[in-house]
């Protein structure tokens, strides 16, 4: 058994970039950039009015102006406006090389179709978005690592970028092992469990952004086991085993990955839950063995299974972050392995508390916790305000 964090400095240490891809940009929602992306124009490609109005040619002194056209938003079409003279113009459209200022049109008197009125008097470049005032045509706009969002694309899709490199997905497979376990579409019966795991894991993956996920449903027997595991193990990057790794008569995974030359990395850590941890490689696979209960499969899911995938796509922060916070009650911790309790940050972020419900069969209260509290090994008697180790979720 391994302490919490040579488990973490482990799967870090193995964690890898997935390969690289390039993808059509206005695919790539939740991908990350594996190279910098450049500019194909400059941003706005012209100079362009900031509001609707006037586009002036400024003459000293003046507020009499005499109209001589329109430019709307799109019009290739420009005017060579001489002092004194402007036209109408709109949000978007791009002002004539020959106009010096657009007066928004709220400060404008209109007296006719041809005359028009200011009230105030107009200075250089006055409400004109600069070309390339967001960014130049070659420029550098966003950086390798960057996690592409809505904003991100629509960035990328106006500056004329059509393609980019990104960091693939990993393909996971999710191994649910149990002869108790039954469909919610199956008729109950005295002893079978409903299987809840796998919705469990691949809504965690799904919320990641991985959609390649293959479940695969096997009964306790060792042969089945061996043969569901080598084709998960040839066809996807990273295996989620669900159960079956703890050393009882029917549970044979271990030996299975141990018969298809599974190399491993740790097995065990010494925590609660999520004990029987086991992870290892196989060629180019990464495997885990995670606990059937399912608090403890979803504990070491955020702790462990986590990390690797983010770093897989290319993230920057593949932890999740930790913070000190007052626990707001006295808490006696049973045991001396390490723990993650379920807890909940109060909405001020002032204090956390340790829920109720801690056992590893119970799910129920990760519905409302919003964080571990980690306590190390060894800890006893916590006292209310003593300062503890929270970890957000």
């Amino acid at each position: 058994m391994i302490a919490v964090e040579e488990a973490l400095r482990l799967v870090e240490q193995r964690a890898s970039l997935g390969t690289v891809i390039t993808i059509p940009t206005s695919e790539a929602l939740g991908f990350t950039l594996a190279e910098t992306a450049i500019s194909k124009i400059n941003m706005p490609p012209f100079r362009q009015s900031a509001m609707d109005g006037y586009a002036v040619s400024i003459l000293e002194g003046s507020t009499a102006y005499t109209l001589i056209g329109e430019a709307k938003a799109g019009d290739s079409h420009s005017y060579d406006l001489k002092s004194g003279e402007a036209v109408r113009i709109f949000t978007g459209a791009a002002v004539p090389d020959s106009a010096d200022a657009v007066i928004m049109q709220e400060k404008v008197n209109r007296l006719s179709d041809s005359n028009i009125i200011l009230e105030e008097i107009p200075f250089s470049n006055q409400n004109i978005r600069p070309l390339g005032e967001q960014c130049l045509q070659g420029q550098e706009v966003l950086f390798p690592q960057t996690h592409l969002n809505p904003a991100a694309l629509s960035y990328l899709i106006s500056l004329g970028i059509r393609e980019v490199k990104v960091y693939r997905k990993p393909k996971v497979a999710i191994v649910v092992t149990g002869s108790e376990l039954i469909s919610i579409n199956t008729p109950y019966s005295t002893g079978k469990i409903y299987e809840s795991n796998s919705i469990l894991l691949k809504s965690e993956l799904n919320q990641l952004g991985i959609d390649e996920v293959t479940i695969l449903k096997v009964e306790d027997n060792y042969q089945a086991t061996e043969a569901v595991l080598k084709t998960a193990l040839q066809n996807d990057d990273v295996v989620l085993v669900s159960g079956g790794i703890s050393v009882g008569d029917y549970d044979f995974v271990g030996k299975a990955l141990r018969a298809l030359g599974t190399e491993e990395i740790f097995y065990k850590i010494k925590q609660k839950p999520g004990k029987p941890l086991f992870f290892g490689k196989n060629k180019d696979s990464f495997v885990y063995g995670l606990p059937g209960n399912p608090a403890s499969a979803l504990t070491c899911f955020y702790m462990y299974v986590q990390p690797l995938l983010k770093k897989f796509m290319g993230s920057k922060e593949i932890h999740l972050k930790r913070k000190k916070l007052p626990l707001s009650h006295d808490y006696t911790v049973k045991g001396i392995r390490a723990q993650f309790l379920k807890a909940y940050v109060d909405s001020n972020d002032m204090s956390v508390s340790v829920m109720n419900q801690q056992s590893s069969a119970m799910i129920a209260a990760f519905i409302e916790a919003n964080a571990y509290i980690f306590f190390p090994e060894y800890s006893t008697e916590i006292k209310e305000g003593a300062l503890v180790e929270v970890i957000p979720l």
